[in-house]
């Protein structure tokens, strides 16, 4: 007995010990984790100003394919960086290098001595490469559509080994450039400065950097063709064309629910923004958001909210931290009287609830049915927060309420910008938002998007217009 007992204590004090260790390591690995994801996101960041700006330069396609591979070699830290256009033959071109780019092809023996420097050598050879999608890590990336990471390129079959040392592939990372799901080509980066293969972290970088070159480059392509318009207003339609590519394409599709997003543009270009992210195979983000101000000012600012919100949705559970961090990271690109109002909520299944939060934008509404008493009632949710982009984090922060619902099946949740509730008649009344209530009530058996139609219908009816002063935006999610 006199030994049993020491025994047991140091046994509970090598558990308790375990437990610490564990948590410590836990925290470590969190804290790691944030500071790598806040690092992209300011990565990120300064390559969508630089393209921004890139476009209101006006900067050839040329031009604007080697600032990207220039900020991707900043980025990346990598020692080359190349991008591959795909071609109307669907092959992949050499467009743009920066640093010395291995070929990907082997280089012919007689070719070196007709070039007088190694520059200008590989300069004109990577002009005249072109090869299919069926070719080397490029070419699988793009045939893919998903980014490679080749961590060791000398022991890699689909890399070329180079005779040259200067021209060998330890690392690199090939992610596809797309629009819209449209393959436009690829951005690779070539082995890293300080001599270490390439990481995950990296790969996520590169492929950041790759998804907001394909918007640059498409707007540039839809530039050009309206400078050549010169009929056309070219504020409003770039505005417009930005606009249109912050929508989600297509909505993800939950075993329990029936998701319905409709966005009806007026006249003036606004600021509307609607958002779908899926967090799991049960759960779910929803944003609604508009901008103050129009045109490609107000567009602008939604798109780097739009990719910046998308990105720390990924990273944060609670609406409450995903709405302070993109206030934080917004804040000093949002200028003079410049905000956006963001309603950000998290359905989750599986907990049978919805956690939201509102960053002075309109109250979403619920409408949930009581099956014991055969009674639906139509409330909306109220909480506190300031604008982002309006106040300072500390004060943004003490303001933003972060709550919770309860969502059960057949309940309807539904959320919209103000251009919904706000449209008037002939006689200046606004269709308010007991309208919106009592015209989802009376349709809550239908489906999502027979929800939303109605309401649209409703809406058409009671304004008498078939145009409206402000984009109307709303979506409709309903627990089956």
């Amino acid at each position: 007995m006199s030994l049993l007992f020491p025994l047991v204590l140091l046994l509970v004090g090598c558990l308790f010990g375990w437990l610490y260790f564990r948590e410590v390591k836990r925290s470590s690995e969190y804290l790691e984790r944030a500071q790598l994801a806040h690092q992209e996101k300011l990565i990120v960041a300064d390559f969508m100003h630089d393209m921004v700006q890139a476009l209101g330069d006006e900067l050839s396609k040329e031009a604007l394919f080697q600032r990207i591979v220039h900020a991707a070699v900043v980025s990346t830290g990598a020692l080359s960086a190349c991008v591959f256009e795909k071609t109307e033959q669907g092959t992949l071109r050499s467009v743009a290098v920066e640093g010395l780019f291995p070929p990907h092809r082997p280089l012919p023996p007689d070719v070196q001595d007709q070039i007088a420097t190694r520059a200008k050598f590989i300069e004109s050879v990577l002009k005249t490469e072109e090869f299919p999608l069926s070719e080397g890590v490029a070419g699988e990336a793009a045939r893919s559509k998903r980014p490679i990471l080749v961590k060791d390129g000398r022991t890699d079959p689909r890399i070329v080994r180079h005779s040259d040392s200067a021209l060998r592939v330890t690392t690199t990372i090939c992610a596809p450039i797309l629009f819209r799901d449209e393959v436009l080509g690829v951005l690779a980066v070539c082995n890293s400065a300080d001599g270490a293969p390439f990481t995950e972290t990296d790969q996520s970088v590169v492929q950041s950097l790759a998804e907001q070159a394909g918007i640059a480059i498409r707007n540039n392509t839809f530039l050009t063709l309206m400078l050549e318009r010169k009929q056309i207003d070219i504020d409003l339609g770039l505005a417009r064309s930005i606009q249109l590519m912050l929508l989600p394409q297509q909505l993800p599709q939950i075993e329990g629910l029936e998701i319905d997003a409709q966005y009806v543009s007026s006249h003036t270009i606004g600021g509307d923004l609607y958002d779908v992210i899926p967090l799991g195979e049960r759960k779910l983000g929803v944003a609604v958001a508009d901008v103050s101000g129009k045109g490609i000012p107000a567009s602008i600012v939604m798109a780097i909210c739009r990719t910046n919100l998308h990105r720390i949705a990924q990273v944060e559970d609670s609406p409450y931290e995903v709405l302070r961090e993109l206030n934080r990271v917004v804040a000093d690109e949002i200028k003079g009287d410049t905000y956006v109002t963001v309603l950000y909520a998290v359905i989750d299944l599986d907990a049978g609830q919805i956690t939201y939060a509102r960053a002075g934008h309109e109250r979403p509404l619920l409408c949930s049915y009581d099956n014991a008493r055969g009674v639906c009632q139509a409330s909306f949710p109220d909480s506190d927060g300031f604008p982002v982009g309006m106040v300072p984090d500390e004060a943004f922060k003490e303001f933003l309420e972060e709550k919770t619902v309860p969502f059960r099946e057949g309940d309807v949740f539904l959320a919209f910008t103000d251009g919904v509730i706000e449209t008037s008649n002939a006689s200046g009344k606004e269709f308010s938002a007991a309208r919106v209530a009592d015209s989802v009530k009376s349709n809550r058996k239908g489906s999502a998007a027979e929800i939303s139609q109605r309401l649209l219908g409703s809406l058409r009816s009671f304004s008498g217009k078939k145009t409206y002063d402000d984009d109307l935006t709303l979506v409709t999610v309903k627990r089956v």
